[in-house]
Formats: C-alpha cells, sequence, structure tokens
C-alpha cells in the first residue's frame, strides 16, 4: 500500500549533478514510489496511510526520533494471537513506553492514517476503532521527539496533542503524570488493560486494585514538605512529587547513594506499573545492560491478587487457601496461584454468584471465620462503614447487601470493614495494635447438609451448646453464672440506651431497606452512632459555633480525639440517599487547608456531621476579638491558606465545589498558624424550598457577590468576591461594615471625591466609612499604609500591605470575568504571577454600598436592628443595579453548580 510520508532520508534527492546511475534511481523512485514505503521516518504530513505490512522490513516502524533512539510501530508483542498494536518503542532496550490501541487490538492488514483530523486506527472493515479527538485545531505534522513524546503538530509547529498526555503503564525521565493522572497496569503477556492502577492524589500517589487502594508512595519514600502534589516526574536521580507550582518537593525516591558512580549520561529510565501490581523504576545503559533500581511493594503479599481469589499469602509470597477453604481439583487451576481455585472446605457451602438485582435470602447465609492471624490488603486504607457495632450488626449488615462479599470485624473498636464487590487475596495481619482483634467473615451459600464450623448469620452471642456439652458440672456452674453476668449487663445497657434516647427525642432505627445505602454508596466516611455522639458530646452540652447550616459542638471520642459536631438543620425533607451521595464527596475530599470530615451519623431524621477539631476556632473570633494582635506574618499566611483550600476546591477536586459561604467565620484555624476552611460543600445539602432561604443566614452579610442578588449565573468567581472582602478584613482587623468614625480633614474620606456625601457628616467632621470603599480611594491616591491595621503600628511595610490591598480590588470586581482565579490569585500571593491590576470602573459599584453603609449607620443601633438583614434598594431609586431583592432568587442559583 502507497504512503505519501515525508522520508528523512531518500536516494530520490541525490539529483544535484548529473550522473547515470543517479539518473535510473531518480527514475525509480518516480515510476515505482512505494517501493520505498517502508523507510522510517522523522517527520509525517497530511494524508499518511500504513500498515504492518508495509513496514515489516523495519519490525512495524514507520516513524522516528531524531536521534533514532525511539520508534512508532505497528507491532505484534504475541504472534500466536495476532493481535496488532500502534506504540511507541524505545529501540535500543525494545521498551515499550505507550501504546495506542491496547484494548482494540488491530490486525496486520488494518490501516493506520494519519490527517488534518489526527490520528486513527481502522479494523479490516475499515471502521475506526481508535482515535485522537476530532475537537482539535487542523494539524499538519505528526513527530516523535527525541524524549519519546508522540505530538501532532499544527501550521505554527504548536503542539496541538501529546502522548505524553496520556500515559499507557510507563512514564520515562522527564515526563510528568499530573494529579488525576494514573497508569495502568497491562494484562499479562498482553497490552490490554489489567486490574492493577497506579494514581497520582493531591497529598500521595497510591497503588489501586479495582479502586482500592494496597499501598502509598509514601510508605517506601521520603516526605519532605505538606504541599498540596501537582504532578510526578521522573529524572535520573530520583522520583520525585512536586508542589508550590513545581518548586517544592513534597515526596521524593532516591535513585542514587551518595557512592554511586556517575550515572550514564545516555541511560534511558522507564517507571513501570507491572501486570504483578508491582511498579518500579528501570535504567537501561547505552551497553545494552539494565538495572531495577527501585520496586514497591518489597512485599509481594501486599500485592492484592498475588494468591487469587481467597488465597493466602504467607512466608514472601507462597500461597495456600485461607482458613476454611481449600482447593477444589474439580475446577481449573487460577494462573495466578499456585494451587486450585479457593472454594469451602464445607462442601455443604458455596461461595455466592454474581448479583443479579434481586435482595438476597438471608436464611440461606452462613459466614465462615478466617484465622486469627488472617487480615485483609484493603483494611489499613480504608475506613470501617460502621463504628461501635456489635458483630450482629456487622453480619446482619452484609447479609442485607448482594454486594458484599465478608466482612472485617474489630471487637475492641466496634468497627465493621465490608469487602464488596470482588475478593483478592489475604495477608497476614500486622503487628499494629488497632488490628490485632480484627476477624475475618467470609459470606458462603447453604447448598447442602450445614455441619460444624461455620456461623450463622443470626448466632446467638453467647455459646450455649458448648456450656450444656461440658463434661463437668462445676464449669457448667460458672458458665451459668458467666451467661448471667452477661445477661445482666445487657439489660442495664439497653435500659440506659432507652433513657438516653427518651431523653434526646430519638427516632427509630434504620430499616433494613436504609442500612443498606450506607454500603451500597461508595467512599462514605465513618458512620458514627447516634449514642457515641451523645457520649462524646456530653449531650450536645458545649455549642462552640453557630452558622447557617446548623449548630457546632465540642466533642471527645472514645479514643480521646478532639472532634466538632455539627448538627444540621436546614435538610428539610432532603432523602437519605441524596444526603450520603453528597456526603461521600465532602468525606472524600482531603486537602490541607480543608478541615477534614472525619464521619457523619445519620439517626432518622436527624443529620450530623463529624469534623476534626480546631482549637483557635474561627478567623473572626481570633482577628476581630482576640486578646492579642494578629500579626501580619500570620494574616498573610492565613489568607494563603484560605486562597489554596479555595482553589483546590475550584479545580482540584474530581467534582469542581462553589462553597458559596466564604466568610472569616468559615475560616479555622489550629496550632501554628494552620488554616482550613469549614462547611465546603454544603450549600448542596440544601432541599428546594430552603435554598431561597440560604442568602438571608445568619453572617453572610458583606460577603455576597452582586450576582447573587441577580439572575446572573453562580460560579467559582462568585466565591472569588467573597475571598476579595475578607482579604480586606484581614488587612484592617475588622468588619468591612463596620462602624468607624475617621476625620473629614485627616485626608483619609471614603467619599473624597463623590459630590453626594452625606452633609450631616461633613458639618460634624466625623464619619463611618465603608471600608472596600475607602480602600478604592487609597488604592487611587497610593496611601495603602492607611489601610493597615493601626494596632500593628510600624511592622508592616507598605509594599506588603499594597500586594494583599490590590489583590483584594480585583477579587472584588462587579464582573464576574474580570476577577482573577482563585489559581492566580494563589500564585499573586506567592510572588510567582504578577500582580493584577484592578479596573476603576468595574468598583464603582462600592460607593454605592457605601453611600447605603452611610445612610444605615445614621439611622442607629436600634432602627438597625429593625432592617432587613440583607442590602435594600434605597427609597425613593429606580434601579436595576445588584441590590434587588434576594426573594427573587431561584432554589438552583442559590445552591449553585458543584
Amino acid at each position: 500500500m502507497g504512503s505519501s510520508a515525508t522520508i528523512a532520508w531518500s536516494p530520490c534527492l541525490l539529483t544535484s549533478s548529473f550522473n547515470p546511475r543517479i539518473t535510473i534511481i531518480f527514475l525509480f523512485c518516480v515510476l515505482f514510489p512505494s517501493a520505498l514505503s517502508g523507510q522510517v521516518s522523522s517527520s509525517i504530513s497530511q494524508n499518511f496511510t500504513a500498515t504492518y505490512y508495509d513496514y515489516i522490513d523495519t519490525t512495524g516502524g514507520f516513524l522516528a526520533s531524531r536521534d533514532r533512539s525511539f520508534q512508532a510501530r505497528i507491532i505484534n508483542p504475541i504472534p500466536e494471537n495476532r493481535s496488532f498494536y500502534l506504540v511507541v518503542v524505545h529501540v535500543s532496550s525494545g521498551a515499550i513506553i505507550w501504546c495506542a490501541n491496547r484494548n482494540t487490538p488491530i490486525s496486520e492488514s488494518s490501516e493506520f492514517q494519519f490527517s488534518q483530523d489526527g490520528m486513527t486506527l481502522f479494523n479490516d472493515q475499515k471502521k475506526p476503532i481508535w482515535s485522537t479527538p476530532r475537537n482539535l485545531a487542523p494539524v499538519t505534522s505528526l513527530q516523535l521527539l527525541e524524549s519519546g513524546n508522540l505530538v501532532m503538530l499544527d501550521g505554527a509547529n504548536k503542539t496541538v496533542w501529546a502522548s505524553f498526555d496520556f500515559p499507557t503503564d510507563v512514564i520515562v525521565a522527564g515526563q510528568r503524570l499530573k494529579v488525576g493522572g494514573s497508569l495502568v497496569a497491562s494484562q499479562d503477556g498482553d497490552l490490554a488493560e489489567g486490574m492493577y492502577s497506579f494514581v497520582v492524589g493531591y497529598d500521595d500517589a497510591m497503588l489501586q486494585w479495582n479502586g482500592m487502594n494496597y499501598w502509598e508512595l509514601s510508605m517506601s519514600a521520603n516526605r519532605n514538605a505538606n504541599w498540596a502534589v501537582e504532578y510526578m516526574v521522573m529524572n535520573y536521580t530520583g522520583v520525585y512529587l512536586m508542589g508550590k507550582n513545581g518548586t517544592q518537593v513534597v515526596i521524593s525516591i532516591a535513585l542514587h547513594s551518595s557512592d554511586d558512580v556517575v550515572d550514564d549520561p545516555s541511560a534511558f529510565r522507564i517507571m513501570k506499573l507491572d501486570y504483578t501490581g508491582a511498579i518500579s523504576v528501570s535504567k537501561f545503559s547505552s551497553g545494552g545492560s539494565s538495572k531495577q533500581e527501585f520496586e514497591t511493594p518489597n512485599d509481594s503479599c501486599r500485592i492484592p491478587f498475588t494468591c487469587g481469589k481467597l488465597g493466602y499469602c504467607a512466608n514472601g509470597g507462597r500461597c495456600q487457601c485461607a482458613p476454611g477453604f481449600h482447593s477444589d481439583p474439580k475446577t481449573n487451576s487460577d494462573p495466578r496461584t499456585n494451587n486450585q481455585i479457593c472454594v469451602p472446605t464445607d462442601g455443604s457451602l458455596a461461595l455466592p454468584g454474581p448479583c443479579n438485582g434481586s435482595q438476597p435470602n438471608i436464611t440461606n447465609i452462613k459466614y465462615s471465620q478466617l484465622g486469627v492471624s488472617v487480615d485483609y490488603f484493603s483494611n489499613d486504607f480504608s475506613n470501617p462503614v460502621l463504628l461501635y457495632v456489635n458483630l450482629t450488626d456487622c453480619m446482619n449488615l452484609c447479609s442485607g447487601n448482594c454486594s458484599c462479599l465478608g466482612f472485617f470485624y474489630s471487637q475492641g473498636s466496634g468497627s465493621c470493614y465490608v469487602i464488596k464487590n470482588q475478593i483478592g487475596s489475604m495477608i497476614t495481619k500486622s503487628s499494629s495494635p488497632t488490628n490485632k482483634d480484627r476477624l475475618g467473615y467470609i459470606k458462603t451459600i447453604v447448598v447442602g447438609t450445614p455441619t460444624i464450623g461455620v456461623v450463622e448469620s443470626k448466632k446467638s452471642d453467647f455459646p450455649v451448646l458448648a456450656a450444656i456439652l461440658l463434661p463437668s458440672s462445676g464449669v457448667m456452674a460458672i458458665a451459668v453464672i458467666a451467661f448471667l453476668i452477661w445477661l445482666r449487663r445487657r439489660r442495664i445497657k439497653r435500659r440506659w440506651s432507652k433513657s438516653i434516647n427518651s431523653k434526646l427525642g430519638r427516632g427509630n432505627s434504620l430499616s433494613a431497606e436504609e442500612e443498606m445505602d450506607f454500603v451500597s454508596i461508595p467512599g462514605l466516611p465513618v458512620r458514627f452512632g447516634y449514642e457515641e455522639l451523645v457520649i462524646a458530646t456530653e449531650g450536645f452540652k458545649t455549642q462552640i459555633g453557630s452558622g447557617g447550616f446548623g449548630i457546632v459542638y465540642k466533642g471527645t471520642l472514645e479514643d480521646g480525639a478532639d472532634v466538632a459536631v455539627k448538627k444540621i438543620t436546614c435538610l428539610g425533607s432532603q432523602g437519605r440517599r441524596e444526603f450520603l451521595t453528597e456526603i461521600a464527596v465532602i468525606g472524600n475530599i482531603h486537602y490541607v487547608n480543608l478541615v477534614r470530615l472525619k464521619g457523619f451519623c445519620a439517626h432518622g431524621g436527624q443529620k450530623f456531621l463529624v469534623y476534626e477539631y480546631m482549637n483557635r476556632g474561627s478567623l473572626d473570633g481570633t482577628l476581630f476579638r482576640g486578646e492579642r494582635v494578629m500579626e501580619w506574618k500570620e494574616r498573610y499566611e492565613i489568607a494563603l491558606g484560605t486562597a489554596r483550600g479555595l482553589a483546590y476546591l475550584h479545580t482540584g477536586c474530581e467534582h469542581k465545589i462553589i462553597h458559596c459561604d466564604v466568610k472569616p467565620e468559615n475560616i479555622l484555624l489550629h496550632d501554628k498558624s494552620h488554616v482550613k476552611i469549614s462547611d465546603f460543600g454544603l450549600s448542596k445539602l440544601l432541599s428546594p424550598e430552603e435554598s431561597n432561604l440560604f442568602t438571608t443566614l445568619r453572617g453572610t452579610r458583606g460577603y455576597l457577590a452582586p450576582e447573587w442578588l441577580t439572575s446572573s449565573a453562580i460560579s467559582d468567581k462568585t466565591d472569588v468576591y467573597s475571598y476579595g472582602m475578607v482579604l480586606l478584613e484581614i488587612i484592617r482587623g475588622k468588619k468591612n461594615s463596620s462602624p468607624e468614625t475617621r476625620s473629614a480633614n485627616s485626608g483619609t474620606d471614603s467619599n473624597r471625591g463623590n459630590s453626594q456625601s452625606s452633609p450631616s457628616s461633613v458639618e460634624s467632621g466625623q464619619r463611618p466609612i465603608y471600608f472596600p470603599l475607602f480602600a478604592l480611594d487609597m488604592h487611587d491616591e497610593g496611601r495603602y499604609m492607611e489601610l493597615a491595621d493601626p494596632r500593628l503600628m510600624d511592622r508592616v511595610a507598605r509594599e506588603e500591605v499594597e500586594k494583599l490591598v490590590r489583590i483584594a480590588l480585583c477579587c472584588v470586581q462587579e464582573e464576574p470575568n474580570l476577577r482573577p482565579s482563585m489559581v492566580n490569585v494563589v500564585r499573586m500571593l506567592e510572588g510567582v504571577m504578577p500582580l493584577g491590576e484592578p479596573r476603576i470602573e468595574s468598583l464603582n459599584f462600592l460607593r454605592f454600598y457605601g453611600r447605603r453603609f452611610t445612610e444605615e449607620s445614621r439611622l442607629g443601633e436600634d432602627n438597625e436592628q429593625n432592617q432587613p438583614r440583607l442590602y435594600r434598594q434605597p427609597t425613593g431609586t429606580n434601579t436595576s443595579s445588584s441590590y434587588n431583592s434576594l426573594s427573587y432568587m431561584s432554589s438552583q442559583e442559590v445552591s449553585g453548580p458543584r
């Protein structure tokens, strides 16, 4: 088949002078161009077509990098399968570093085409089975860079698409794997996607099996800082997780020790996720030798499917069936294990089949108990689905859910860990004291006559049968006494629980259907029992805060950890499952500048969220009412930490989250100036009828962006506006709208140049100011020191104040599209991006705010209390500005997108 590729070297081009031999070659090229179609090019132009047959003499290669280190090829890794793939190969080592169609192989006669629309692979029926995105700009050439990156370029030689942005199971030196990016292992002997993945997160990189973590990179590396991770990169010295715009190493793995010889500059390195589930770094030297420089996990037993389903991995990788199971000679051997497929030892039992949508018959369910030394790989990386429950509760929960295949129960903490959908290999229990009493139970189905040794789903907590069969009457008497003591304690506990419930208005327990939601919704944080929260808070005794979403109480858990328990009061008729779905999203957000949700409690119609406790309280208490003056450095760190938290919500989460209520009350402080944002994502918990009340909630006045009051869409720029208002308060040390008098003759008049200033205030020589407007006036005049908290005296420099003032004014501009993103706010604060210049015309609306504030201040304290809490449209005006009543907003506008 013909080809119109641009050939890097061709005898057809050697025609500078007459030579009979060259003339013959030239005529041969003109008459038979396809004879040279099998040569490897350094660049390919549009309308290029190729098959494996065309380039079989060059091992399937049709495109090479400048120095021929890499080739783009059509290859067949397993000849007997006749499955072909478009790949990029490192020539000297033969390592495949990228594959286009790993899940959709083609045949040797299938076509590869490159056109202005990009790359496309066709099957034998001429149907496209893989292509680059079709919404790209028109491309003109395809090139393979010396780094191994396959790129498509437009007419201006700008990269339109790059293979480095779509890694498969390998990255090479210099290639970045961004946060959220992943490597997916191939199958054994094939290029198709396997069951293991390696994912870069915001605080670590994780190895996963079917979405469950089984190893974290920090367990084999050094943590250098607590910045949020932005990407992973590898060079000849090590593997690095980078943060702070690529300037800070968060986690590092050294590939050289101090006594290593000088590295071969021509050596080639890859980081690969192997089909076995281990990730490693290998070096290929120019002489042809190879060396593995790093591999994790070191213990193969930590890899979830090392011994197959219900295999037990011990003694450095030796496989056997888990206790209560044996290899069945009637079944085919599992190729991933050294023994047969594991089945229950009790022949009357069988493992559950796949879920078919019907509810399981719990009367046919029994549980096989695993040995005391057996644990499961995911238990140390996941939260229990239930806390402070007994074994029967955990058992009933699993029995009522078809996707539950087993569970581990810790008697000491009453924790229940569920195994869902698939079962991997079992491991030997570690020496950690937190899991020493954790026992495993595997769900089985009765298919014959039961035999002894299996735990029934409804089994009694006390072994009565064992007591009856004891040969000694003395021992039997002791057992009877023990039973009576146990029974008495159980009755006392029930009476105590009933007393607590009646005092606190506890409703009925959740139904079996409701309990199933807690397992069927993935990603839920720890579920606390209602009694546990009652005890932790001493009956909700100590209130430490309140806000639009509920009241917050301080509590102390049984392990001594302090927590903040928020009782949600704004949910109304919202469904339980909707609540749990939102909590699953919020609970999986972990970032250094966001308050971590430790767990929740859904008890009847009551909902509680359990947060980590921040011992310094909220910013408003510390900044506005604190006993000591907050120094400028701490204020700056709070401003930066808050900006980072909002930037993460807007761009770092899988689902964008708009906070909708950024204010000092929702910025919490801990020791060493740690700052964290709370109440993020809770706007999605509002029911439709309560959405309309959201903006009238206590404490929101002064932070509402103008678009809240119009039909404009609510976006992440709404949070930017609120952040700007908070930043001004951080600068001043007081609320923006709190009264403050300044002399009209002091040159600090907030309404300088405003002909509509209040006559009475001018005559008196004193007037209240609206600080954002005052900041705008001082910015116009370059008098930034007038804006700093006067309590700081001379402990802050002018340029430091100017920096925050300019950023704040950029954030509070009326047009949302003129406000910077929170990512750019962080960059400006960190000094890696020039400061923006606020547009005065987009800030003139502050003069309206200022006039309104002045009018309200003149009405006095008593009259102010009788006014609505939100900005009101001035009497006698007929404007359609941002101050229309909030009562006309839709619930969708208030709740906002996630």
